[in-house]
């Protein structure tokens, strides 16, 4: 098969897959209800708290990055399931292919749907706020908004790789959920100075106004794709070493 046609077909696997697909939406779709709940109700308040508003202003991707991972998770999953996998590879016998096309469908699809989602969820709650807003063109507005889809697609090919790895949604879910819930801030209370180079923590640096402390901005994001190259690494090569 051509490049062309391996990439075609992994994006009819995630469009046809309805866990995977219905995860891509949901990074849209949880952000965007999250952000309509949170500033219709309490927007003018946070925004008056003296707290990085920027920050404030993506508040909804701590929902949005739990349905990213579960989309890298699932798309890459659902290869595991009946001997998938099996019928991919007598398609596409190299397996660098098919795990390269596979990552790059997977990665530009999370990045379209985040880049929307930081867009839609700054424009959307800045709406609510009247005097409070503030527009595009606020220091570091833009960058957060770029910055957030880009953390997103990272955190889905963090997840991808993972599974890869470890072919298994249930046990990537088990095991990055929690990370990102609780270990980041525990880690956070203990040890400030290494939480920053967390996955989490380093890639929401883009997100804030003013960097106090750790990696900066696009350098934070940075630290998060070698987190999510380190994964897809080590996934590539268990596709590569182990059976099918």
């Amino acid at each position: 098969m051509s490049v062309t046609a391996v990439l075609h077909s992994e994006w009819i696997k995630i469009r046809s897959v309805r866990a995977s697909f219905g995860s891509l939406v949901a990074v849209f779709a949880a952000t965007l209800a999250i952000t309509l709940l949170v500033y219709s109700t309490v927007g003018r308040a946070e925004a008056d708290n003296g707290e990085d508003p920027l920050f404030g202003a993506f508040y909804a991707i701590n929902f949005a990055q739990i349905a990213a991972v579960a989309f890298g998770a699932t798309a890459v999953s659902s290869e595991y399931t009946g001997g998938a996998l099996r019928i991919s590879l007598s398609v596409v016998p190299r397996r660098g292919l098919f795990c390269a096309a596979k990552t790059a469908v997977l990665g530009a699809a999370a990045l379209a749907v985040g880049l929307v989602t930081g867009f839609t969820t700054f424009l959307v709650g800045q709406a609510f706020l009247g005097e409070y807003a503030i527009g595009l063109d606020a220091p570091g507005a833009l960058r957060a908004c770029v910055g957030a889809g880009i953390y997103l697609a990272l955190m889905a090919l963090l997840a991808a790789g993972l599974t890869f790895l470890l072919r298994s949604a249930v046990a990537v879910l088990s095991l990055l959920i929690p990370f990102i819930l609780i270990v980041s801030f525990v880690v956070g209370d203990i040890a400030e100075g290494a939480a920053g180079y967390l996955p989490d923590r380093a890639g929401q640096q883009v997100l804030h106004q003013q960097v106090a402390g750790g990696p900066g901005p696009w350098t934070g994001l940075a630290v998060t794709a070698l987190w999510a190259a380190a994964a897809l690494l080590a996934g590539w090569w268990s596709l590569r070493r182990r059976d099918a």
